[in-house]
C-alpha cells in the first residue's frame, strides 16, 4: 500500500488548506438508561484544524467513540454543536469519511463494488465510480483483488479496502473508530505506516480514536485526552516529532517522555473511574 506511487486524480488533494476545519464545541451527549438519564460526553470542545491529525485517547469509557459520533453526525449532542467548515453537523454527509474497527464492507459486493459504492452514489471524484475505485485500489496495493469478496481478504487487507471506500468520496475529514484494533500487532504497524502515507499525499483533516498511547503519538500532531465518563477533554498534548516517522520513533526518548506523560494522565482517570465504580 504505496500512496506516492498511485494514479489518483490531483484533485484528491483540493481540501488540505481550506478544508476540514472541526469545531467541537461546548458538547454533552446524554443518552437514556434503564436508571434514569446517562451523560457520556461532558462540555467537550475542541478546534481542529484544516488537514490536522488529531487522536482522541482516554481510558475505556471515556467517551470517544461517542464524540466522534456526534462528528459523524449520527448522535445529536444534548448541548453545544459540532461544526465542519462552519456548517453544524446535523446528520451523515460523505464530506466525513468513517472507518470502524469492524470492517464494515458489503459482504455480497465485489471489492472493487465496495469501493465505488461511495463514488456511484455521491457523483464524487470526477471519473466513473469504477474508474475512482480501481484507482483506489492501485494505491492501496490490492488492484488484483479487484473481484474478490470480503471474506477472501485478511483483516488487515479489509481495514485497507475500508480506508479506500471512506477516501473514495474524497471528503474533507477522516473518521476513524480504533481501526486497527482488531488487527495483531505487526499487520497494525504496518497498517500504522501506510496510513501516514496516505495521509501525507491527501493531508485529509483526521480525528482518530485509540486507547493505544503509543498509535496516538506516531499518529497525531495533537493528542486530546478525555477523561474518565462522563468524557471530559482534560488534556491536549502536542507531539513535537518531524515528518515523515517511522515506527523507529517509538524508541527515541523523546517518544518514551511524551509516552509516561500521556500515560500517567490515564493512568489517573483509570484510578478515578475504579473508585466511582466501587462506590
Amino acid at each position: 500500500m504505496n500512496a506516492k506511487s498511485a494514479p489518483y486524480p490531483r484533485h484528491a488533494m483540493r481540501g488540505s488548506v481550506d478544508r476540514g476545519h472541526v469545531e467541537i464545541d461546548g458538547v454533552s451527549i446524554v443518552f437514556a438508561g434503564r436508571g434514569g438519564e446517562i451523560e457520556a460526553v461532558r462540555g467537550a470542545s475542541a478546534n481542529i484544524k484544516p488537514g490536522e491529525f488529531v487522536c482522541l485517547l482516554g481510558p475505556s469509557g471515556s467517551g470517544k467513540s461517542t464524540l466522534l459520533n456526534a462528528v459523524a453526525g449520527f448522535i445529536h449532542p444534548a448541548k453545544g454543536e459540532v461544526r465542519v467548515d462552519g456548517e453544524r453537523v446535523t446528520g451523515p454527509n460523505p464530506d466525513r469519511g468513517m472507518v470502524f474497527q469492524q470492517y464494515s464492507l458489503f459482504p455480497w459486493k465485489t471489492i472493487l463494488q465496495n469501493i465505488a459504492f461511495g463514488p456511484r452514489q455521491t457523483g464524487r471524484g470526477g471519473e466513473p465510480p469504477l474508474s475512482v475505485a480501481r484507482n483506489f485500489l492501485e494505491m492501496i496495493g490490492l488492484a488484483k483483488y479487484a473481484d474478490s469478496y470480503p471474506r477472501e481478504l485478511s483483516g488487515g487487507m479489509q481495514q485497507r479496502v475500508g480506508i479506500a471506500r471512506a477516501l473514495a468520496n474524497y471528503p474533507s475529514v477522516l473518521l476513524m473508530d480504533e481501526p486497527f484494533g482488531a488487527l495483531d500487532s505487526q499487520t497494525r504497524v504496518i497498517m500504522q505506516e501506510n496510513l501516514l502515507d496516505i495521509w501525507l499525499e491527501f493531508k485529509t483533516t483526521v480525528l482518530f480514536v485509540t486507547h493505544d498511547v503509543d498509535e496516538a503519538i506516531y499518529l497525531a500532531d495533537r493528542v486530546i485526552v478525555m477523561s474518565a465518563g462522563p468524557g471530559e477533554i482534560i488534556a491536549e498534548v502536542a507531539v513535537p516529532f518531524p515528518r515523515p516517522r517511522t515506527p523507529e520513533i517509538m524508541a527515541d526518548a523523546g517518544f518514551v517522555a511524551l509516552r509516561s506523560k500521556c500515560l500517567e494522565i490515564i493512568r489517573a482517570e483509570s484510578i478515578k473511574a475504579f473508585e466511582r465504580q466501587k462506590s
